[in-house]
């Protein structure tokens, strides 16, 4: 079957944070209408060779996608409809946005082309904090963008908040909670700071000048988080994400899936055909690829049945409702317990696993431990 879901990359933003390692350029002098010429290709030689089906869900990520203009943000969208024309009738289709940059011009092309859920990064609500963390926008920005998009006719917004930050205090993580709650968003994504090679803060904190809170103090954040959004009628259905009922993120539920999704631009990743692969890096290596009509990619292997299996388990351990046994078997044709039982009854007996009905699901205390959960997966399937 052909991929459902869609995730395009757009590589530019106005500023680089200083956690940042993902595939991101500052906009200024790059070749913008020259990489979305290159993007509208690498779909049209994708879709020839991997027809699309019909498209449930599309996610816009970068970078700043919101960093095109109205004329390039409606070109970009005219070939993704060009080239994905079938769409579900409920498609989920998200932009990530970084706020004080969705003009109501924007808003308008955007809604005009099918968008209809935003992602804002608002990480926190401490002006200062926004700053020493490489943020160009400030809280009034959060508060003037969420109410423009309303104003536009969105009702699916989503905050991306974060934790762990440096010199960020428990009480710094409630104030923010209660502010970003006030904008009554339908959905939040919360993440722990993590200090990436290659960033200014892991440069700083390879000099012992990067003040992060204690283990404590961040394990406080997350159960703030959890226990803050539960009280306001915020679902958590993923390790860090949380949702009014009815408003999971389609797109994501995709990757804990484990299922097949497009992976278009530079340095995205993707899955297709049982091949999972990343694209190169640098855009103008991506354009001059991309002018000979070749797809761009990097790297990319063959998914053998051990990987799938762990995949299916260390994904889908990431969701709430857990890992389905009856599923695994219709899948692989072969019971959960005989390829990990090795692995699942010790975590049971520590109290970080649980069985409910026939799902295998992590328990209070096993979200706090959830990595080490998941890598005990990795290379542990016992296939005879």
């Amino acid at each position: 079957m052909a991929p459902k879901a869609i995730y395009l990359h757009i590589p530019f933003c106005t500023h680089k944070c200083f956690y940042c390692d993902f595939t991101a350029y500052v906009v200024e002098g790059q070749p913008v209408e020259e990489y979305l010429t290159a993007i509208d290709r690498e779909m049209e030689v994708t879709v020839s060779q991997v027809p699309p089906g019909e498209i449930e869900a599309i996610f816009i990520g970068g970078g700043t996608p919101t960093v095109l203009n109205p004329s390039q943000m409606k070109r970009f969208l005219t070939s993704i409809r060009q080239y994905f024309p079938n769409w579900s009738p409920h498609i989920e289709y998200t932009i990530e946005a970084n706020p004080g940059t969705t003009t109501p011009e924007l808003l308008d092309v955007m809604r005009e082309g099918g968008i209809n859920r935003i992602s804002f990064g608002a990480q926190t609500f401490r002006e200062d904090l926004l700053k020493d963390i490489g943020r160009i926008h400030g809280v009034s920005d959060i508060e003037r963008s969420v109410r423009q998009a309303r104003e536009a006719g969105f009702d699916n917004l989503s905050l991306d908040l974060m934790f762990g930050l440096p010199k960020q205090t428990v009480q710094d993580v409630k104030d923010t909670l209660e502010r970003a709650v006030g904008l009554q968003p339908e959905h939040f994504s919360a993440y722990s700071l993590k200090v990436e090679e290659g960033t200014l803060f892991h440069h700083l904190y390879e000099r012992k000048k990067l003040p992060l809170p204690s283990e404590d103090d961040e394990a406080q954040m997350y159960l703030l988080t959890r226990q803050y959004l539960a009280e306001h009628g915020y679902d958590q259905y993923e390790v860090s994400n949380f949702a009014k009922p009815g408003r999971t993120s389609r797109h994501n539920k995709t990757y804990w899936y484990n299922q097949e999704y497009y992976g278009l631009g530079t340095g995205a990743h993707g899955y297709m055909d049982g091949v999972r692969f990343a694209n190169i890096k640098g855009v103008k290596e991506y354009n001059a690829r991309l002018q000979k009509g070749e797809r761009p990619v990097a790297e990319s292997y063959q998914v053998d049945r051990n990987e799938d299996i762990e995949n299916f388990m260390i994904l889908g351990l990431r969701l709430m409702e857990g890992v389905s046994k009856d599923t695994f078997r219709e899948r692989y044709s072969i019971e959960m317990e005989t390829v990990f039982g090795h692995v699942i009854v010790p975590w049971i007996e520590k109290g970080l696993l649980h069985w409910q009905g026939d799902r295998l699901v992590l328990t209070e205390q096993g979200l706090m431990f959830g990595n080490d959960v998941f890598a005990s997966f990795l290379e542990n399937a016992r296939i005879d």
